[in-house]
């Protein structure tokens, strides 16, 4: 009987030595190229801008890196390994700042300013974010929900969307095909901003 227990035991030992650990990947993060600019003063602003942090609904509230299991995103899944290195609700609001900076759209861009002050008011909201795979190629769909208050009164309230083909099928090309997706989306953003300058008054 203790022969036929060694047996077993030298078999499950033989069995586990073979066995080889599957390596976990490590955990890559992303951030956005930085942005093409649209051109400078193309909207001026006399009264201060409030960039809020971009709202966000399920899985576009984490950092994962999202992909479509279909053309029209009614399938979603994440990444386990490929990450933004901040949340895009936060990405996003960080990148419309500096866009807003660096073209002088306002005396101050900010996130932090009063509730009662004088200022003109912009919030987003993520509604896609997400690679998509077509006809063997990749490509990032980004569609942003974008509302422009000031005193008070809704100014504009309109969805911006880009759909950018990726170069090939890896992350990082992705990442550049994001990066061009908020350019258009941001150009088109700041066009209607400097439509909506005469309607705000210091």
């Amino acid at each position: 009987m203790r022969m036929a227990v060694k047996a077993v035991l030298l078999a499950l030992l033989l069995c586990l030595s073979g066995c080889e650990s599957v390596p976990v990947p490590e955990v890559t993060w992303y951030r956005l190229p930085d942005p093409v600019l649209p051109p400078a003063r193309a909207v001026r602003f006399e009264v201060p801008v409030d960039v809020a942090i971009f709202s966000a609904d399920g899985i576009y509230a984490d950092q994962a890196l999202i992909y479509a299991l279909d053309r029209d995103g009614h399938a979603l899944r994440t990444y386990h390994y490929r990450q933004w290195s901040d949340p895009p609700s936060r990405m996003l609001q960080r990148r419309l700042i500096r866009v807003l900076r660096q073209i002088d759209a306002a005396p101050q861009v900010s996130d932090r300013l009063p509730a009662s002050a004088n200022v003109l008011r912009v919030s987003g909201v993520i509604q896609r974010f997400e690679r998509v795979e077509a006809a063997g190629t990749w490509q990032v769909d980004v569609s942003l929900q974008m509302r422009v208050e000031h005193a008070g009164v809704l100014l504009a309230e309109e969805t911006y969307s880009s759909r950018v083909p990726a170069a090939d099928a890896d992350i990082p090309a992705s990442i550049a095909a994001y990066g061009r997706a908020m350019d258009q989306i941001y150009a088109a953003f700041v066009a209607r901003l400097a439509g909506l300058s005469a309607q705000v008054r210091s």
